[in-house]
Order: structure tokens, then sequence, then C-alpha cells
């Protein structure tokens, strides 16, 4: 019985997942294997040593102590796309605002309840439309900074609307790029994106490189008028220099999920209360996403979408059985897998299959036994230096 602590309210169709007969779930399960949460908060302090993995229904994880639990041997999930779309939407909802007079118009038009007959409210709405008149974006070239899952739903979705798409991502993978659409231009320079833009919009994690990015060299580097729209995160955008931006003629609007008190009631700023991924349907894609991931690990030990472990999986054969599976994680060192291959050999234990990989400084093995691993042996493969957590599966 695998137990699993939920934080925060997950979506029922995630937690339908976990069956009764394999899983203990609830907000007071105890000594748990897996911790499930979205935007709760996690101490350090908090974890205890039976726990295995942490899954954060959601992209950003600046709510888990990530570096603890590596060293813990804890691997950390999150759910990267489960929520590209909800955001996606909404960056077409963040274009449209900033390009057309729809926020002030609606006020404007909310505001005229003292107008003496239907009549004369027509007539006015006819008389001072012209004071909220708009641009298109058709036509209009769009910078999309960070070309992963949502960058590249932004970009096929700016340019079935019209727009021409340039993307700057240094970071790339292999896997994102056959998303992107043929269309879209890549620059292998941000300040020619950012000068050859006139809506920018980004989807960056906050790292030490991408924090303040948008400092006051780039927003000199803006052509008059520009719009910039961030739906990642508030650290990557300077506040000071986005401040001296917004005085000037380079920044016309400036569009975020992250409102910055100092900004409240600024004309050229439309601010949303981090309403992003904020949709029934995002909610339920991610808890369902972290429900499976989930599973597969604390049932096999296979590893997809953590940001501190590598990803890694084994199908399992039908020669082994439960309990015929070691899941290892040990320090990035030399000569681990000889010592851990060493063990099984003087226990007369042969291995079927096996896989290892690392990432920084963590190593992690699946290795499937052709016969059931002895206490002394598990025992042995634990006390081996640099040796973080041994799971029989």
């Amino acid at each position: 019985m695998h137990r699993i602590q939920t934080f925060n309210t997950i979506s029922p169709l995630g937690l339908k997942c976990f069956t009764a007969e394999r899983y203990e779930i609830g907000a007071d399960a105890i000594d748990a294997d897996a911790i499930l949460l979205r935007s709760h908060k996690l101490n350090p302090d908090s974890i205890k040593g039976s726990l295995k993995a942490v899954a954060r229904a959601g992209a950003g994880v600046n709510n888990v102590p990530v570096n603890s639990c590596t060293e813990r041997g804890i691997v950390v999930f999150n759910t990267p796309g489960a929520n590209a779309n909800a955001v996606k939407e909404l960056v077409l909802c963040g274009l449209l605002l900033a390009s057309r007079g729809i926020i002030p118009g609606i006020a404007f038009a909310n505001s005229q309840n003292k107008a003496g007959s239907h009549d004369d409210l027509s007539k006015l709405m006819e008389l001072e439309k012209k004071r909220f008149k708009g641009k298109e974006i058709s036509g209009k070239t769009l910078g999309v900074v960070g070309l992963g899952a949502i960058g590249s739903l932004v970009a096929d979705m700016a340019i079935k609307l019209g727009m021409k798409v340039q993307g700057f991502d240094p970071a790339l993978s292999v896997e994102a790029a056959w998303r992107l659409p043929s269309q879209v231009k890549r620059i292998e320079n941000l300040t020619s994106l950012v000068a050859g833009s006139d809506y920018i919009t980004l989807h960056l994690p906050v790292l030490e490189s991408t924090r303040n990015l948008f400092n006051a060299s780039m927003f000199s580097m803006m052509r008059e008028g520009t719009c910039l729209l961030n739906f990642a995160r508030d650290e990557i955008v300077d506040p000071e220099a986005l401040k001296q931006a917004l005085a000037s003629p380079q920044l016309r609007c400036y569009v975020s999920d992250f409102p910055r008190l100092e900004l409240t009631g600024n004309d050229k700023v439309i601010a949303m209360p981090h309403i992003g991924a904020t949709t029934a349907e995002a909610e339920e894609n991610c808890a369902i996403m972290a429900a499976k991931q989930l599973m597969d690990f604390l049932e096999h030990g296979n590893i997809i979408n953590s940001v501190n472990f590598p990803a890694l999986s084994l199908e399992r054969t039908t020669t082994t059985e439960k309990g015929m599976r070691l899941a290892i994680t040990n320090k990035n060192v030399p000569k681990m897998l000889g010592q851990i291959l060493s063990v099984l050999a003087d226990q007369n234990i042969n291995v079927i299959d096996m896989i290892n990989k690392s990432r920084d400084e963590v190593a992690y093995n699946l290795i499937d036994l052709e016969s059931m691993p002895s206490a002394t042996a598990i025992d042995a493969i634990a006390n081996i230096q640099d040796v973080i957590k041994v799971t029989v599966l």
C-alpha cells in the first residue's frame, strides 16, 4: 500500500487515478511515500524519511525545496505542458487587450448609466468610439522568448492569426524543435528579436540566467510602441527598468499575470491575478499527469518530467515479479555501478536488465533481477559509500 499525502485541492479526476487497493490518499496520510501538491509551500523540515517523491500539479516548483529533496534522494516531478493551452489562450486575450481599446471601451460604456434613453446612448457610443481606436495584430511581428510547451503553442496560434513569428530559445530541446511550426523564424540573439518585434511574449523559467533578463539595456533595444507580455514569471523582468520603460515611448503596454503594487493604476499596464493556468481543464490535466507520473515511479521506478532526476524508464519483463527490481539513487561519482553489481554478484543474484543515467550531482539506476534480493544484499548496497537510497519494487 502506497501512501500519498495531498496539499491544496487536487482535482478529483487526478485522485481517481489512484486505485483504493494500492493507494491511501489524503491530507493526513502518515509516513507518506509521496506528496501531491499545487501551490502549498513545502517546508524542508516537514519532509519525512519515508518520502520518495514530490509531485507538483503545475509547471513551476518554486514552492518545493528541490535541493533538499535531491540530497535525500527524493524525486521532484512537475507537469510541463498540462496547462499550456490555458496559458496560450490567455496570451491571446492579452494580445487583443493590448491592441484594441477593449478595457477602456468597456469602462466607458458601463459608466453611461445615466444616459437619457437608449437612442441617446447609441448616439454617444457612435460619437465617442473613435477614442478607443486600436490596431489589428494580423501582419504584426510577435517575438516568442522561450519555445517550450507553451511558447510553441503561442507561436502556432499567432501564425494562424496572421502574425509573423520569430523565436528565441538557447536551450531548445530536439523534442521542442519538432513541435515548432516551420514558419517560426529562429533568432540566435535575444537583442535582435527584441529590436525586431512589435509584441514580445515571455515563456521562460526563473533561473539565475533569466532573472531580470529584461533589464534597462533590453528595453532600450525595443522599437517605439512595443508591447511586452509576461505570463511566465515576475522575476524575469527588472521592476525598476520596467517602470522607466513605461515612462518612455519604447514600451506602449505591459501585460502581466503578476501585478506589482507600484504599477497599479498605470494606464499602460494590464495586470491579471496570476490566472494563466486557472481553468478547470488545466487543473484536471495537471492532476492527472502528476498522478500518473507518481504511480509509474512508485510501482516501477520510472521517471518522467522530473526537475532534479534524469528521465529514465525500463519496461518490466514478464519474468520479473514484484520485489525483483531495485531502484538505486547515488551520488554521481565514479565506480558506483561496479560496486553495486559486485554486491549482487557476491550474493549470486543475476541481473536480467538494467538502466543507469545521471543528472548533475545525482545518478539513478533501475536493475531487474532474476531472483528476489535478500535483506543482506539490500543492506550491503545501502551501505556503499555515496549510495543515497535503495528501494525494492
